[in-house]
């Protein structure tokens, strides 16, 4: 048998998160597909005075940094979007860490913090119960699972564009034809139409990249977050 590995976005970022990493995410891995993407949505409680992210921004500004942000953890895509939205943005936000998603959503919804960054699929059936209001997805398209929730890109950030991302990739040892074979298999099942709809009912966009495409992918993202990651200050320490 042969070993594939799901990756998700951590792939672009633990290298500059761990101070030693026992492993090279891009020398000691083949690159096979990028399977899928997905957007984060920008919550915000219902008591929020913000409708939009303009009024958000509006009230972070005049709040001179007293807003709460929460991640779901240190270094996860939702915590980089939020960090990258700090900076188009030019304001300041306090980051509050959480140990996953549920802890912060239920800190969310009664407002004891202000905006949330999440990847959208827990979130939905709460947005749609009208428990929480979405700003915007963090993604260049609007989300299938909630189209009427604008992109930060049309909200007033040009050029804005954050996903998390999952992928196979097997070790760089793995013969050129399995490589093959495995991206053949995985395309084949994503082109399916039952499979491609029940990943778009969860806010993912299907993708199904060659291995090269991945390959380019997976530096533009390290490309993106390396700089970021330092300038911010943001470690992991085991």
């Amino acid at each position: 048998g042969y070993t594939i590995f799901l990756a998700g976005d951590f792939q672009a970022v633990n290298l500059y998160l761990y101070p030693k990493l026992s492993y090279d995410p891009v020398a000691d891995f083949a690159p096979v597909t990028l399977v899928v993407q997905y957007p984060c949505a920008m919550i915000v409680p219902n008591s929020s005075p913000a409708r939009s992210v303009s009024e958000f921004i509006a009230h972070a500004r005049a709040s001179h940094g007293k807003l709460s942000f929460a991640t779901p953890g240190h270094g996860t895509a939702p915590h980089l979007a939020g960090e990258l939205f700090k900076r188009a943005a030019g304001i300041a936000l306090t980051t509050v860490p959480y140990r996953g998603a549920a802890p912060a959503i239920q800190d969310v919804i009664p407002g004891r913090v202000d905006v949330f960054f999440n990847n959208i699929a827990p979130l939905l059936s709460l947005m749609q119960q009208g428990q929480l209001r979405a700003l915007a997805v963090t993604t260049a398209k609007r989300s299938p699972a909630a189209p009427d929730v604008p992109t930060l890109a049309e909200s007033g950030l040009p050029g804005f564009d954050v996903s998390g991302w999952y992928a196979f990739f097997v070790p760089t040892n793995t013969p050129a034809p399995i490589v093959r074979k495995i991206h053949a298999d995985t395309a084949a099942a994503l082109a399916d139409p039952a499979i491609r709809g029940r990943l778009e009912e969860l806010g993912l966009f299907v993708v199904g990249s060659t291995p090269a495409e991945l390959g380019r992918f997976l530096k533009s993202e390290m490309d993106k977050w390396g700089p970021l990651i330092k300038e911010a200050g943001i470690s992991i320490r085991e």
